[in-house]
């Protein structure tokens, strides 16, 4: 019989889901992306179809088989992480009532302001670990019985992105305990579903899936499905985690002092902690892994979507041939352009309103302190640096759970660029470490098969394949000119706090007198 010794770790993603295929030592074999939309009709709405995230995991698991000429027998499990904070209703014959609505799904910023005005928001968050916020299921379940009560009331069961695939592959409603402690509905101290919170959303338990460890092994796999997916019926199918505590797993962020700053469309401030922590401020998530390892930090949305944005608004920036095709090259020439500080513009970066630190749907971007002084090449280096300093932000309220620590890892796609490295690093007074090597979410989950299944003694045994690092030290002269900035970034923005809302109501009705006029013309 062929040795085990090959392993594939899923990473499903808001707009794409990666496969990877590993040798038990951590060498990848193969790998592929298979990419879907995020549909937004509205501002407020961002949902998957379900439909479509699993034929791309069937697509991407195939794929791999095909290309690596692996035999079935070798494959020694499937295991799975995927984003947080998604919710899907589906009747008693398992059959959909209504898309993936993500994290990025807005429609229940209204009842998540309700909440967190109610005494009670503030007790779940110090239970749950949740912030109150529209990202959370908990909020997701408030909009659906009010706004969309034939649907809620239709509805059998809530489950995630990650449930609906697992539902698909073993016929069972699992939910592990990293992915359900970011629901808003699970109780850190118990790890069971929250009394209160169940209450307040109008649902019972038995519409929730069984809890298991990101350790649990699902029996059986359905035989017409592992055929699909060229895999054997007795591959083990290890249920794993949610990707931010993956991503730290799979780069050896797994103590304290080594915090992860992760930035791809959105971004992230994380840290491993051995026992549950919340915050007096509620600024920062609190999320179960297993055992004594908990996920403290922030996710933002005011990451590479803002980089984005820049691209498109400064369209004339250009690269050069040596680019070798980035479209981003231009950008950070011109962001390299001028010095730190960005000559006093200050740049608060809510465009798609913001999660940590403030926790706020409404919020919206700014700049600050423009003169005739400044030039294109000064905002461009205000958007980069107020990405950095909203980060930092976060960082400083985590450092109240850890202290100091001994430098952070850098990953996501911001993290390709030389100059946002050496940022991060004099924005946050640390050393800055760019892993050569590492297998992101997908190999977070490989790690925590291979452990499952009693291939690994622990968790960081898995990151023994990690490459060496890229370091970045803070330059001294920098630090001394971002030190300076972040009072007065952070003195402007609880001013700002108290004017979104009107902000947000003068776009509405901006929009709807332009509506108005339109419908006229």
């Amino acid at each position: 019989m062929p040795d085990r010794s090959y392993l594939i770790g899923i990473d499903i993603g808001t707009t794409s889901t990666k496969a990877v295929l590993f040798q038990e030592d951590g060498t990848t074999v193969a790998e592929v992306t298979h990419a879907y939309p995020l549909y937004t009709p509205t501002p407020d709405v961002a949902e998957q179809k379900p439909e479509e995230i699993w034929s791309a995991v069937v697509t991407a698991v195939r794929s791999l088989m095909d290309r690596s000429q692996i035999e079935p027998a070798q494959i020694l499990c499937l295991a799975l992480g995927s984003a947080m904070h998604s919710i899907i209703a589906v009747d008693a014959a398992g059959n959909l009532l209504t898309n993936s609505l993500t994290w990025a799904d807005n429609r229940s910023a209204e009842w998540a302001e309700r909440l967190r005005r109610d005494p009670r928001g503030s007790n779940l968050y110090h239970r749950t670990g949740v912030p109150i916020h529209s990202m959370s299921p908990l909020t997701k379940l408030l909009w659906l019985r009010h706004e969309q009560p034939d649907i809620f009331h239709r509805a059998a069961k809530f489950i995630s992105i990650k449930e609906f695939v697992l539902f698909r592959l073993c016929q069972q409603y699992v939910v592990d305990y990293a992915i359900a402690s970011a629901t808003g509905l699970l109780n850190l101290k118990n790890l069971a579903w929250d009394a209160e919170a169940l209450e307040l959303a109008s649902i019972s338990d038995q519409q929730l899936s069984q809890l298991v460890p990101v350790t649990h092994v699902v029996h059986p796999f359905d035989p017409g499905v592992a055929a699909q997916l060229g895999l054997a019926t007795d591959t083990a199918i290890v249920v794993g985690a949610s990707d931010g505590a993956l991503a730290n797993l799979s780069v050896g962020a797994m103590t304290p002092d080594r915090v992860t700053v992760t930035v791809g469309t959105s971004g992230a401030v994380r840290a491993i902690v051995k026992q549950p922590w919340t915050d007096p401020q509620q600024r920062l998530f609190c999320y179960a892994l297993m055992d004594d390892y908990w996920l403290v930090g922030g996710s933002v949305n005011s990451g590479g979507i803002v980089w984005q944005w820049a691209r498109e608004q400064f369209s004339d920036v250009k690269g050069t041939p040596q680019s070798g095709g980035d479209p981003y090259e231009g950008l950070w020439n011109l962001a390299n352009s001028v010095a730190p500080g960005a000559n006093g513009v200050l740049f608060h970066p809510y465009l798609a309103g913001e999660r940590a630190p403030i926790w706020t749907a409404n919020a919206s971007g700014s700049f600050i302190g423009l003169t005739l002084r400044h030039s294109k090449a000064h905002l461009v280096r205000s958007l980069l640096e107020g990405i950095a300093l909203n980060l930092n932000l976060v960082l400083q309220a985590l450092k109240q759970v850890i202290g100091e620590p001994t430098f952070i890892v850098a990953t996501g796609g911001m993290a390709r660029s030389p100059l946002w490295r050496q940022l991060l690093a004099d924005v946050t007074a640390h050393p800055v470490q760019v892993p050569t090597s590492y297998g992101s979410s997908c190999w977070g989950a490989a790690i925590v098969g291979l452990y499952a299944l009693g291939r690994l003694s622990s968790l960081e045994a898995g990151t023994a394949t990690l490459g060496a690092s890229k370091d970045y030290q803070p330059n001294p002269e920098n630090v001394a000119v971002y030190q300076k900035i972040v009072p007065v970034y952070a003195g402007l923005l609880e001013r700002l706090q108290s004017e979104y809302h009107s902000i947000a109501q003068l776009q509405a009705d901006l929009a709807a007198l332009h509506d108005r006029t339109s419908d006229r013309g």
